[in-house]
């Protein structure tokens, strides 16, 4: 299905049947970062303090994703996740933007279990929409014209 902004279509909410394995926290060095997709919606998730934090990998600012390159989220000195974008600074811990255009949004909290040293994408989550492939809907409109 194609994405039209002049049609508004209802929003499919869609659950996460199992859970998921994400990484073992000793695959990750501290403010070492990891990424996954599931079901073509990427997440990312961030070592800090022993202890992981993974939020969906969209800016709630523009809806981009956040990395400038593959398993690369955050700041120079490793402090903040930062949008490559439009360099949006937002807390490891808390997801909450400190800096930028988007100051006091949230990035979207993915849950995760832990078993031992393992942690997983909780399942009985709703997944957010798949993201648009902008080029590809750019193509797809030169098609109609």
């Amino acid at each position: 299905m194609r994405h039209d902004a002049g049609n508004t279509l209802p929003t499919i909410k869609t659950m996460l049947k199992q859970d998921i394995f994400l990484c073992n926290l000793d695959d990750l060095d501290e403010q070492e970062s990891i990424e996954l997709s599931i079901e073509q919606r990427p997440l990312f998730a961030v070592r800090l303090n022993d202890n992981l934090y993974a939020y969906w990998n969209n800016c709630p600012h523009i809806g981009v994703p956040l990395n400038w390159m593959p398993g690369k989220f955050l700041d120079l000195d490793k402090a903040f996740i930062q949008c490559s974008s439009h360099g949006a600074i937002f807390g490891i811990d808390t997801g909450k933007c400190v800096a930028g255009p988007c100051v006091g949004d949230h990035l979207s909290r993915v849950e995760l279990k832990q078993k031992d040293n393992n942690f997983y994408v909780a399942a009985d989550q709703h997944l957010p929409s798949p993201p648009i492939n902008l080029r590809a809907q750019a193509l797809a409109d030169l098609e109609d014209n």
